[in-house]
């Protein structure tokens, strides 16, 4: 039962709920959050750290960079369920939809940097003759 409350009560806040939808994608840094979300880094920290404690995010560190993504491995069935359900949820939200549409601009040079080098890291496939 605490599993359970922990995770609705993580989603019971408009922007924790609009921070897991921008998550769908692409895992995000704190600035990048901050900048569209418009709130100042403690309360956006604060946030993160309410979805994390519900098993909602996984954070990783990247430098002094912490960089945040859903938990789709979560072995919590609550977890797991709103994640995927959020997935279909909140289409028609106009405020969502332009927080996603500034994500791109919202890119922090650092995180920027640090994805090209994940994609260039990649190793490419060459096809045997």
């Amino acid at each position: 039962m605490k599993n359970l409350l922990r995770v609705t009560k993580a989603l019971a806040d408009t922007n924790r709920v609009r921070v897991v939808k921008l998550l769908e994608d692409r895992a995000l840094c704190v600035c990048e959050i901050q900048q569209v979300l418009g709130l100042a880094q403690p309360t956006v920290s604060s946030h993160m750290r309410i979805l994390e404690e519900a098993g909602l995010v996984n954070k990783e560190r990247q430098g002094t960079w912490m960089i945040y993504s859903q938990a789709l491995d979560s072995p919590s069935p609550y977890v797991q369920t709103m994640l995927r359900e959020l997935r279909g949820w909140l289409a028609d939200d106009a405020i969502l939809q332009t927080m996603i549409a500034g994500l791109p601009a919202a890119a922090c040079r650092k995180v920027a940097t640090l994805r090209q080098q994940t994609t260039s890291l990649q190793p490419t496939l060459v096809p045997e003759a």
